[in-house]
């Protein structure tokens, strides 16, 4: 695949491979890297034939990237306008993504002083790639914040079909975490920039954007990968306790270590109702969160009666010791709901049915799970037991 030269006047920035203007010390990547993505660059996207058999190692979900450019008729020496949207989209992606500009922005605040004397800087796009709100820009040369305004703008369309690989794209595309370096970009336009990106997913589960840390001509600095990581996750969860519920669960493993980055977040609605979850909620809750179509219930996830949560939600409990259906238990800091909501049972008259595996739900929470000691104090059949309470279940589900 033959380059082709692109007019002088253009003044595109240097390839990864050679020297940049500012001092190479402070700014160039190290060699062996260097020299790593320059020829991968020409074995994978010019087509030139590998020069021995120790193979350019470059990131599967990269490569995956670069092919998709390449499909799409893409040449890396074109040029990139860094386009906005139209005025009418841009205001659309505002208003749908309010929500999550509202609980980004004191994450990216805190974000920026830890990055400030980096150079790096916070993009935060829709699901689709379109910036809708940046952090501030580090201080830097004429051509360094030319560069940096050119994607640190309201309305620019980040998207892999406008801007080829960078971080913003490939986390989209593959929802993970994500690092780039200089040309691991594909476009050359691209690679003077360094970016750690990571997916941001709502309270439903839905990826709804993505947060990215870039630098200008920056040193490389992988370990902003985890930064990023850790910042989106503190977006995800602002976005939970923002969303209007009747009752909140916090999700913890007895005898871990409580926090921000570990707590699962459950929003429970007045009929008991998940109205939403943060990733930590859908890793500990792993089979019905994660591979649920419909509506989930409190009664599908815990092995206890739902008015036992809204009781010591009233009550402020501090912790709850609650089985899973899976034999697993869980410790549950239960809270009212936010957004001025009061916490309240439905006053609709409860089923026979209903009565009963809420009995023996009780019966087998206060056993700690064990369903042979629950059946004794019953007096009745493990078996019974066990046919009541997933009967129950199901009833649950299907209602």
């Amino acid at each position: 695949m033959k380059q082709l030269a692109a007019p002088a006047s253009l003044k595109k920035p240097p390839h990864p491979s050679e020297p940049t203007p500012m001092s190479a010390s402070l700014v160039a990547p190290l060699p062996e890297r260097s020299a790593a993505i320059a020829q991968a660059r020409r074995e994978l996207i010019h087509g030139e034939a590998p020069r021995s058999r120790s193979a350019v190692r470059i990131e599967p979900w990269i490569l995956r990237s670069w092919e998709r450019c390449l499909a799409a008729g893409r040449q890396p020496q074109q040029r990139i306008a860094f386009e906005p949207v139209a005025r009418s989209a841009e205001r659309e992606a505002a208003e749908r993504n309010r929500a999550l500009v509202s609980a980004a922005r004191p994450v990216i605040e805190r974000l920026s002083r830890a990055i400030a004397d980096t150079r790096y800087f916070a993009v935060l796009t829709d699901a689709e790639g379109i910036v809708v709100d940046v952090g501030p820009l580090p201080d830097g040369t004429e051509v360094d914040s030319r560069y940096a305004r050119n994607i640190a703008r309201v309305g620019v369309d980040l998207s892999e079909r406008a801007v080829g690989t960078s971080a913003i794209s490939t986390a989209l595309a593959e929802q993970e975490s994500v690092w780039l370096h200089r040309g691991e970009h594909f476009f050359e336009d691209t690679s003077i920039y360094s970016c750690a990106g990571a997916p941001l997913f709502g309270p439903r589960g839905d990826c709804i954007g993505m947060l990215d840390l870039t630098g200008v001509q920056a040193v490389e600095r992988p370990e902003l990968r985890h930064l990023a990581t850790l910042s989106a996750r503190s977006i995800e969860n602002m976005l939970v306790l923002n969303q209007p519920c009747e009752l909140r669960l916090h999700l913890s493993w007895p005898g871990c270590p409580r926090g921000e980055a570990t707590d699962g977040l459950l929003c429970i609605d007045a009929d008991g109702t998940v109205a939403g979850a943060n990733a930590a909620a859908r890793q500990m809750l792993h089979e019905p969160l994660a591979r649920s179509s419909h509506a989930l219930h409190c009664n599908d996830l815990f092995a206890m009666p739902l008015d036992m949560l809204f009781d010591a939600a009233r009550r402020g409990d501090a912790v709850l010791e609650v089985p899973l259906w899976s034999g697993l238990r869980v410790q549950v800091r239960p809270q009212r709901g936010g957004k001025g909501s009061a916490v309240a049972v439905p006053e609709t008259r409860p089923r026979l049915r209903d009565v009963e595996a809420a009995l023996i739900r009780k019966a087998v929470a206060d056993a700690r799970g064990n369903v042979a000691e629950a059946a004794r104090t019953l007096g009745i059949s493990r078996a019974t037991v066990y046919r009541k309470l997933w009967r129950g279940r199901a009833s649950g589900s299907a209602d």
